[in-house]
């Protein structure tokens, strides 16, 4: 029983790293308001690694939160930056698709404050460039005034991708 006991507590010690919780991230300073990430003790990347990062987002957010696939660019430039990738070698384009539309509308298009909106307006600001599928906006009438500032407006999802990829960015 005592050894049971003794193993049980040993196990549980030796574990306490892997149990890392959300109080362990942290907010980062390309993002400094969203993309909070868990720094990695003993792991950097060198300066000049460059990144070129497409992130595809489909599904659309929560009506009173930031949509998960956005801030996921956000954690993204903050964990690299953090481990020593200098943020000007960091290119991030957003792709967004399917539900996640809405996401991209200004408060008066949307009929409700866009938790995003700020999110959006961070993430260009650290040189984030955001593409609505033309053919889901086709789908939903949605017309650029419609749009947050900055927010363009392509011939497809598909189409971007394509493009995107054959320009050296990798899909996350």
């Amino acid at each position: 029983m005592i050894r049971s006991a003794a193993c049980a507590a040993a196990f549980a010690f030796l574990s306490l790293p892997a149990l890392a919780g959300l109080e362990d991230f942290q907010p980062g300073t390309v993002v400094p308001d969203y993309g909070k990430f868990a720094p990695v003790e003993g792991v950097t990347l060198p300066p000049e690694t460059e990144f070129k990062v497409l992130f595809d987002v489909a599904d659309g957010g929560p009506d009173d939160d930031v949509n998960r696939g956005i801030d996921s660019a956000a954690r993204f430039l903050n964990m690299n930056a953090h481990a020593g990738v200098l943020p000007e070698n960091m290119k991030v384009v957003i792709v967004l698709h399917g539900g996640a539309w809405k996401d991209l509308l200004t408060d008066e298009a949307r009929g409700s404050v866009n938790p995003n909106a700020q999110l959006i307006a961070e993430l260009q600001t650290a040189g984030a460039v955001f593409d609505l599928c033309g053919q889901t906006a086709a789908a939903h009438d949605v017309k650029p005034d419609m749009l947050l500032p900055g927010v363009n407006i392509v011939l497809s999802a598909m189409t971007a991708r394509a493009m995107l990829q054959q320009e050296g960015y990798t899909l996350n």
